[in-house]
């Protein structure tokens, strides 16, 4: 008599990288429903209704993107989640700051809650959020934090936290005023603030009076007059007592916002990044970031290790805005799995500056599942007539998996 498969899913053969559920080596995966339900050697095939073959990949937990750009359609920096998830492994997605009070019903209504993968998102001080490209704090009758507080604790299940925008473009003349009403905001929720710096002013120095442990740095590794080291190359002293207390170092590669130099600084101190993130936007999909699995082989070629590398876009990512089920293989949780090829060869890759660094080792995604269901892969939307590159970034059109498709 036959027995009827244990699981729904397989993924065989493949080397697991979970650096939250510690497991390490030649494992198989196995999922029922929407769950993990084991990690072991060997699982046999027949056990499962389907079976990926994963031999000679490398399987993740779903990667965790800490700072995203998601809210598509109403905001000039939104992309869609789903088609991008699909060929990059990125199975949650934190939007940053899109959304603000105004606007985030209909983040959630139209966009959240029909989406495939998980997103969920930082609200923005300013009630505007980003609909437009920048200066949503230049106005100060923007900065209400009562309705801020209030949406924010209505919506507790998906905003995890308060995000400003911190630098000469988006306060023009407010100073640190939007980054004070953010901080108020925060602490009423008892949640993370995430502050994007750049160039100022403010000064960092400003910046860094307001923030506390357990507060996100996005954009940490910035080549503008915000960067985080001085011209020695060693971290800032303020920079460092905070980050020693818990402060979060996140990358938020975005177009603007990575440096190989300080990257290089850093590394060589031992110096690793809390969270790697893409800041992917309209833009930045076109080059220099182009998408996760791009931007972690920039660490991976850099010198960080692999497991190194998938740590900081799974489980540490996850558990900085309190989501302790995901970024990990566990049995129990939640089935969001990822599958990459490492590629061996040539590559060049780039940073904000379109400064140019060799590799020989490049991440590519081959399976996304979320939820326990295999992503389809389809083409995105043509991108908004606004989403142009600067001129100075348009000189290397590096081809990218999003690039290809949209062109």
């Amino acid at each position: 008599m036959q027995t009827e498969p244990r699981f729904d899913l397989l993924i065989s053969g493949g080397t697991v990288i979970d650096p939250g559920g510690g497991h390490e080596g030649r494992l198989d995966v196995a999922i029922t429903a929407d769950r993990i339900a084991a990690v072991e050697r060997d699982i046999p095939r027949t056990a499962a209704r389907r079976v990926i073959d994963a031999t000679g990949k490398y399987v993740t937990p779903g990667l965790v993107d800490l700072h995203t750009h998601c809210y598509w359609g109403a905001t000039y920096w939104g992309i869609e989640a789903d088609p991008v998830a699909a060929s990059t492994g990125v199975t949650t997605w934190l939007d940053v700051g899109s959304s603000g009070g105004y606007n985030f019903p209909a983040f959630r209504r139209f966009l959240i809650e029909p989406s495939q993968v998980r997103i969920y998102a930082l609200l923005n001080i300013s009630c505007i959020g980003l609909t437009a490209p920048t200066y949503e704090l230049s106005n100060p009758d923007y900065l209400d934090v009562e309705l801020a507080a209030g949406i924010a604790e209505a919506n507790r299940d998906i905003i995890r936290g308060i995000k400003a925008r911190i630098d000469r473009n988006t306060t023009r003349g407010v100073g640190i005023e939007g980054l004070r009403r953010a901080r108020e905001a925060a602490d009423r929720l008892g949640a993370p603030l995430m502050v994007h710096i750049g160039s100022g002013p403010p000064p960092l120095e400003a910046i860094f009076s307001l923030l506390k442990p357990g507060d996100i740095l996005t954009h940490c590794f910035t080549g503008g007059n915000h960067r985080i080291i001085n011209p020695d190359g060693k971290v800032k002293d303020f920079v460092k007592r905070l980050w020693d207390q818990g402060l979060i170092l996140d990358i938020g590669h975005g177009t603007g916002s990575f440096s190989f130099e300080v990257a290089e600084a850093m590394l060589a101190q031992g110096l690793l990044p809390d969270v790697i993130s893409t800041d992917i936007h309209q833009m930045s999909i076109q080059g220099p970031m182009f998408d996760m699995p791009t931007t972690l082989s920039k660490f991976l070629n850099l010198g960080m290790s692999l497991t190194e590398v998938i740590e900081r876009a799974t489980v540490r990512p996850a558990r900085a805005i309190g989501l302790t089920d995901l970024g990990t293989l566990t049995p129990g949780k939640p089935a969001d799995v990822a599958v990459f090829e490492l590629q061996e060869g040539e590559f060049t890759f780039y940073d904000v500056f379109v400064q140019p660094r060799r590799g020989t080792k490049r991440l590519v995604n081959v399976v996304t599942i979320c939820r326990g269901k295999v992503l389809e892969r389809v083409p995105p939307r043509p991108l908004q007539p606004w989403a142009a590159l600067p001129k100075h970034q348009k000189q290397f059109q590096q081809p990218g998996p999003w690039l290809e498709r949209i062109r």
